[in-house]
């Protein structure tokens, strides 16, 4: 097994420059199109295959995707909730590479603040260091070897030879390749070919570049300007005397990053129109044109965007831009992840978080981001668009799609960031002074705060204070009612079972007007008794009607005893008759109060119940301390109620 140091040399090593002559490049071509393979076809190899899922055969990709094929690729394997844009992504380095329009225009990411533009940047960079590049050794850009060869003279005979076709010839040498040629005298074998391994920290092949002052800054930082310690040696006009330290210089072959592309002055912008349509730019100085055959992803906030766009000044520009969308992400459980993700890279990794709490500051991010609905609840829709099925929960929901079309493209593109939502969860782990743990109280508490002290408009504000009171704390007290309830029931599935298999018995008995003999106690039940029974479990629910709520729970259980050997299916499975058991077995919650709270207790029995309940509370996730802090906060809440 190799040491930490050996691997570093041995990976070093790997990437160092290999060095041949024109002639072992060319034989390279014929056998290796990657020899001179486009900067889009290498992205693409280094993206790899997508994994194809069938969304037919997983109930919630269905909803979300009806039912289409989808393709989700490894190398984007974390940026959650991401899909479409990654596919818009890798549909514009499919078509460049293809040779269509898209090789001529600039990759623009649009999105709010902190919607991942950035990262999906430095990923794009990242895989374009994967795949090598061949180059004129000592050439300044990055210039490929089949830039010394003149389509109309050479492209036949190199498609013959080689098997290059025609479309991979620039047509075009850079300033410092025709000073070397005239050198040479025209012997093309002495120029020498080096592979090499494109480097961010290198800046070979992949390059980054953001604007300044709009007042200095100029084209230079693009194409490079003349180097002045060099004038004493050359003339200002010489290639040699000019310094190639410009973005689309540096990133010939690769991939250029222009941050906050439309902050920039739209004279500096220039370069990037020729350099995108024809190949090629002009530098500073009074010599022929340099080569570019790269990548331009670009990308900014809507702001931006929206007045560089209304300027008409600017539709040459407007035309030769592939703009994809990169909203917040619009799906609860892949906001979860992303914020797991955080976690990781943090120390707070391995401390204590309650469970809930990721999702709730899901759930609100979520909320904020999403339009309100027409005659729907906005909170439905959030579940919806998590791939949930309302059918039995909220009739008035409505299909994934529907939600979209009322929407429009721009959802999404509003909202808090994730940035803003992983600042309060930091602020969560850390409120505590003695124990470094996240508990949803604390964040309701957090988050409400936070919210007063920003500087947002008056509207916003009151809107998301109400998503907290009227969303998740009424939310959250019923599910930390649940949590508890069944912490302190030690059998609780064992039960919640006998009770539905006890309601499914009684109520096909009652429909058939049949008389139930208990095949234990030998007890026989009229169609009396059997109501009276049935009403035991109803009533706790608010069963408005009960002969049709027996009628379909007895259908969808005889349904469900065909498809398992003649089986009950879990009492859990069906969401409607599990409402209507919970509300029965947690009608008495007086039982509950001297178990779960921390008052000294009355008894060694209840002082073992308590140990036992916050035993199994513990079990779950919660630390001891954010147990009593949840008993208290649910004792208050329900007491308020």
């Amino acid at each position: 097994m190799q040491t930490l140091l050996e691997k570093y040399r041995t990976n070093y090593g790997a990437s160092r420059e290999e060095e041949m002559t024109l002639d072992d490049y060319l034989d390279l071509c014929r056998k290796d199109p990657g020899a001179y393979a486009t900067p889009s076809e290498r992205m693409l190899e280094a993206i790899g295959a997508p994994e194809v899922i069938d969304t037919r055969n997983d109930p919630r990709l269905s909803r979300l995707f009806s039912n289409r094929v989808i393709k989700r690729y490894p190398a984007f394997a974390e940026f959650y909730g991401l899909e479409e844009v990654i596919s818009q992504i890798v549909s514009f380095f499919k078509h460049a590479a293809q040779g269509l329009e898209e090789k001529k225009q600039v990759l623009y990411l649009l999105g709010p603040v902190g919607g991942g533009k950035s990262s999906i940047a430095e990923r794009l960079k990242q895989l374009m260091e994967e795949r090598p590049i061949y180059a004129l050794k000592d050439s300044p850009v990055n210039e490929s070897p089949l830039g010394l060869f003149a389509p109309a003279q050479y492209a036949a005979l190199l498609e013959s030879d080689y098997g290059i076709a025609p479309r991979y010839l620039t047509g075009i040498m850079s300033p410092w390749a025709i000073k070397r040629l005239q050198e040479y005298g025209g012997d093309i074998s002495r120029f020498r070919v080096v592979r090499v391994q494109p480097s961010v920290l290198r800046q070979i092949a992949i390059a980054k570049t953001e604007p300044g002052d709009e007042n200095n800054q100029d084209i230079s930082s693009l194409v490079g300007k003349v180097d002045i310690r060099k004038l004493d040696r050359y003339s200002q006009s010489d290639p040699d005397a000019y310094g190639y330290s410009g973005g689309l210089c540096l990133a010939n072959q690769g991939l250029l990053e222009f941050v906050e592309m439309f902050k920039a002055p739209i004279k500096m912008l220039h370069p990037l129109l020729t350099a995108t349509q024809e190949g090629n730019y002009k530098g500073t100085e009074g010599f022929s044109a340099i080569p570019f055959n790269g990548v331009i992803l670009a990308h900014s906030n809507e702001s931006e965007w929206q007045t560089f766009r209304n300027n008409k000044h600017n539709e040459a520009f407007l035309d030769r831009i592939y703009i994809v969308k990169v909203p917040y992400c619009l799906q609860v459980s892949e906001e979860v992840k992303i914020y797991e993700k955080l976690l990781r890279g943090s120390s707070l990794h391995a401390a204590p978080c309650a469970p809930g709490t990721l999702e709730m500051m899901a759930q609100f991010s979520v909320l904020t981001r999403l339009k309100e609905p027409e005659n729907s609840s906005l909170y439905s829709k959030m579940r919806v668009y998590d791939g949930e099925s309302l059918k039995d929960i909220d009739p008035k929901a409505k299909a994934y799609q529907e939600y979209r079309d009322y929407a429009g493209a721009d959802e999404g593109m509003n909202g808090i960031s994730t940035r803003f939502a992983f600042k309060i969860l930091s602020s969560v782990f850390n409120y505590d002074q003695f124990e470094i743990a996240a508990n949803p109280v604390h964040l309701m508490y957090v988050l409400e705060q936070r919210l007063v002290r920003e500087d947002l408009p008056e509207e916003n504000q009151r809107r998301y204070l109400e998503f907290i009171k009227g969303h998740l704390s009424t939310r959250y007290a019923e599910f930390i009612g649940k949590e508890i309830q069944t912490a302190y029931l030690e059998s609780y599935s064992e039960y919640g079972q006998n009770i539905f298999d006890r309601y499914v018995t009684y109520s096909d008995c009652w429909l058939q007007d049949e008389d139930f003999r208990d095949p234990e106690t030998g007890e026989v039940f009229d169609r009396a008794a059997l109501n009276s029974e049935l009403e035991k479990i109803e009533k706790a629910a608010g069963i408005a009607n009960p002969k049709d709520f027996r009628n379909e729970v007895v259908n969808f259980v005889l349904r469900a005893r065909a498809n398992h050997g003649g089986k009950n299916p879990a009492w859990s499975s069906y969401e409607k008759l599990r409402e209507v058991i919970e509300k029965k077995m947690f009608s008495n919650t007086e039982d509950l109060l001297p178990v779960i709270s921390f008052n000294t207790k009355a008894s060694a029995d209840d002082q073992a119940k308590h140990q036992g309940f916050v035993a199994r509370m513990t079990a779950k996730g919660y630390t001891e301390k954010q147990v009593r802090l949840l008993c208290e906060w649910y004792l208050r809440v329900r007491k308020s109620s």
